[in-house]
């Protein structure tokens, strides 16, 4: 039955990209007659790791219906053409549709409100892997609460926040790397710090001498306490990369409006060189793909 699901999403999205491409319709989500700086992808070098995040936005943009945008997320995907990325706003229906359209690509993480991975409820923070790249070694998830092990709130939090972790080897080198990916509070500015040290405290004890990669929507800017307490121990990509270009992460579909607003962002252990960041501004079709701008970085890692 979930097969026959996949392929049926598959066919649908198929059929909506026909649409999106065609000119038939205006979309609410239209570039068009917006002035702002268009940033393309970069090719990756051969021998870098490819790190995207990007928040799908799980319901409308500026209208638009998810179910209406699944094409462009999954085209956004393809064109960045990352090794492995995390998503945030990924519902149960996102989770299906993307994990349908790109089955070259493994996936972990669970629902933040029951914790489940099929029948899950609420959205998760999963992060996919190239599979012909990279093996999976571990992989976990926890809560961003005081209660991590179970779904449950972090102090004043508006909703539940879980954190999705994944031990990656490179097939051909052998060489292991974590992804960590997160969904910080939009409410809280208690809730965002109390999950940053949580999982700042995680990576120590766990992950201390290996190579971590960390993908969020922290939902706070760079003069946040939670995006000090990450950057304590994580160097931010946007400013270690030997080529970095890229404005505000967040648009709202009114990118001159928000030239600057960061609130999406790519992390990095100290032995993670980073080559190339981007924050991508072009989207698909002449259209924006999410209210956010998704965010890669090429990575090597320090011999």
């Amino acid at each position: 039955m979930t097969e026959l699901i996949q392929k049926f999403i598959s066919f649908f999205l198929i059929v909506i990209s026909v649409f999106t491409s065609s000119g038939l319709i205006k979309w609410a989500d239209s570039m068009e007659g917006h002035d702002f700086e268009i940033t393309e992808a970069t090719e990756k070098d051969v021998d870098a790791l490819r790190i995207m995040s990007f928040n799908v936005r799980v319901t409308d943009n500026n209208g638009v219906p998810s179910i209406a945008r699944r094409s462009l997320v999954i085209k956004e995907i393809q064109k960045l053409a990352p090794d492995s990325f995390g998503l945030q706003e990924a519902s149960p229906d996102w989770m299906l549709a993307v994990k349908s359209a790109l089955p070259e690509y493994g996936c972990v993480g669970v629902a933040r409100d029951n914790g489940l991975e099929t029948l899950g409820i609420g959205e998760a923070s999963p992060v996919f892997y190239l599979l012909e790249k990279l093996e999976l070694v571990d992989h976990g998830d926890f809560w961003l609460s005081e209660t991590p092990q179970k779904p449950s709130y972090g102090p004043g939090a508006g909703s539940r926040r879980v954190c999705t972790w994944a031990k990656l080897r490179e097939r051909g080198s052998g060489r292991i790397y974590v992804h960590v990916n997160t969904h910080l509070d939009n409410v809280s500015e208690d809730a965002r710090v109390f999950g940053a040290k949580l999982i700042v405290d995680f990576i120590r004890e766990n992950f201390a001498d290996l190579p971590v990669v960390f993908t969020a929507d922290m939902n706070t800017g760079e003069r946040g306490e939670a995006y000090h307490t990450m950057t304590a121990l994580l160097a931010d990509a946007r400013y270690t990369a030997s080529d970095s270009a890229g404005r505000g992460t967040f648009h709202e579909c009114e990118p001159e409006a928000h030239p600057d607003l960061k609130l999406d962002y790519i992390l990095c252990s100290g032995n993670v060189e980073v080559d190339t960041f981007r924050v991508v501004t072009d989207g698909i079709d002449g259209r924006f793909v999410s209210d956010h701008f998704p965010l890669y970085a090429d990575v090597k890692f320090a011999e």
